[in-house]
């Protein structure tokens, strides 16, 4: 009963993954499209986009952190694996026994990856103040439009004023959400078993 529950939670983890992925793929196309229209104004018309750069930097945390969990998912994150291959040729058990604890352990790294993001997305999200009035500055109106953007202009941000500022708790939340699926996804293939295990076909270097 118990292996049944936990393969459906699994299913729908992955099912997740993989809309994560796919979404970290768009941001990705549109990272990729922007840069090229930036090359192009710099060459051509010699104005380039203002706060490029800090888009990219922002971009890249959350397409790194979109993408892990499917990254997990599919058995190809980086690792170094000839010793666990070695084990689960010469000796299957011992190997996928050495594989879950490997398993177990990576996902008791993601989740202190989460321990330690979440108490900064929270303080950067609640820098916000979105549902409680502000200590200091204008009060909110009632308007939800005016409201919000006022918000966002007090959120903890990352960037350069005058030139590019973004608030960082979607950045933050992106790693929180990233590193939860993929503790989650280890933890899976630590107690159910890795239908993808490690293997030559699955590195990447």
């Amino acid at each position: 009963m118990m292996a049944s529950v936990l393969h459906k939670i699994r299913s729908f983890t992955e099912t997740v993954a993989i809309i994560a992925n796919v979404s970290g793929a768009f941001v990705l196309l549109a990272l990729v499209v922007i840069m090229n229209m930036d090359v192009i104004a710099r060459g051509v018309f010699h104005a380039p986009f203002r706060g490029v750069v800090e888009l990219v930097i922002f971009a890249l945390v959350l397409i790194v952190f979109l993408q892990l969990p499917d990254v997990v998912r599919t058995g190809r994150l980086t690792r170094s694996d000839g010793f666990p291959s070695l084990m689960r040729a010469k000796t299957p058990r011992l190997g996928e026994g050495l594989e879950r604890i490997i398993h177990a352990v990576s996902c008791g790294f993601m989740f202190m990856i989460v321990w330690t993001v979440w108490p900064e997305f929270t303080e950067a999200f609640e820098s916000c103040h979105f549902f409680t009035p502000p200590e200091f500055g204008a009060q909110p109106t009632g308007a939800f439009w005016p409201d919000f953007k006022a918000a966002l202009a007090r959120c903890d941000y990352f960037g350069t004023p005058g030139i590019m500022t973004v608030p960082w708790w979607p950045a933050r939340l992106a790693i929180v959400f990233g590193c939860v699926m993929a503790g989650l996804l280890f933890f899976f293939k630590a107690a159910l078993g890795d239908p993808q295990p490690i293997s030559d076909e699955h590195s990447e270097v």
